[in-house]
């Protein structure tokens, strides 16, 4: 486990890799500090292939992540007028948001976030390149982004609207509110709904699970996923056609066909 007083902490134990936002006291808002571990500590476990699943979470019992440190980000934009600078004051975004939830969504195993608190802006965004969200019933959501005049990052132009709809993902981002545990859970946004007292067991059981599974099959299910929201059915098929030709040929599926014969629970190696 990483030290502590570490704004973001990252462990691996038995094929779990877990990432905890470890800023409770500032409702784990991301400084730069937090961001560019963030975005190490994702790519570090896309990249190691003793991963077979990853929790992301995040300390304390008031907010998941409210996305940008603004009290840092008062202090770039007066440093960045008084330098007379241009618009380099968003680099964020592309040196931290974008290869962070390129990471959790592209990475070829199972992502799950444990939601226990608020998750807005970027926090939202994070949570929802997650595969999978196991979400407390005291959490809320909030785009946010329009209500301090920016425009949606994190993906989240790309991921609310593949959850909730065109309709509504544009009016989340128009008008910014908080969504309530239960209707995030009726939008879809949350796919698992507990009291706030079960969330940490709840969410580990749950990406446990993941990671003693079919890893290779999890990393085709994503790959089809989003290959299919931007294609067309017949290309879908193809890619499916694809997949299912790897997934067929791995250890995983023999292990699997083996133990359902046997009656026995599958005892999968992740490859």
């Amino acid at each position: 486990m990483a030290d502590t007083a570490a704004s973001v902490l990252y462990e691996v134990s038995d094929g779990l890799a877990t990432i905890t936002i470890n800023r409770p006291g500032a409702m784990n808002a991301m400084n730069t500090e937090a961001k560019v571990a963030l975005r190490d500590a994702a790519r570090e476990a896309a990249a190691d292939g003793a991963v077979r699943a990853v929790l992301l979470t995040a300390a304390g019992d008031r907010a998941f992540c409210v996305g940008q440190d603004l009290k840092e980000h008062v202090a770039t934009l007066t440093q960045n007028r008084e330098a007379g600078g241009g618009g380099q004051v968003m680099s964020t975004v592309s040196e931290h948001y974008n290869p962070v939830v390129r990471a959790l969504a592209s990475m070829p195993k199972p992502v799950v976030a444990a939601v226990n608190g608020v998750a807005a802006g970027a926090g939202f965004g994070f949570a929802l390149a997650a595969d999978y969200r196991v979400v407390a019933d005291t959490a809320s959501f909030n785009t946010s982004f329009a209500g301090v005049a920016l425009t949606a990052d994190s993906g989240v132009s790309w991921t609310l609207p593949r959850v909730v709809g065109p309709g509504r993902a544009a009016d989340l981002l128009f008008f910014p509110r908080s969504i309530g545990a239960q209707e995030a859970y009726e939008l879809g946004i949350a796919n698992k709904l507990v009291p706030a007292a079960e969330l940490a067991a709840e969410a580990l059981k749950t990406a446990r699970a993941l990671a003693e599974g079919p890893t290779l099959a999890y990393a085709a299910l994503k790959e089809s996923l989003a290959y299919g929201a931007g294609h067309t059915l017949d290309e879908a098929l193809d890619k499916e056609d694809e997949l299912q030709a790897r997934a067929g040929a791995s250890e995983d599926h023999t292990i699997a066909v083996r133990a359902f014969l046997d009656k026995e629970k599958p005892k999968y190696l992740g490859r």
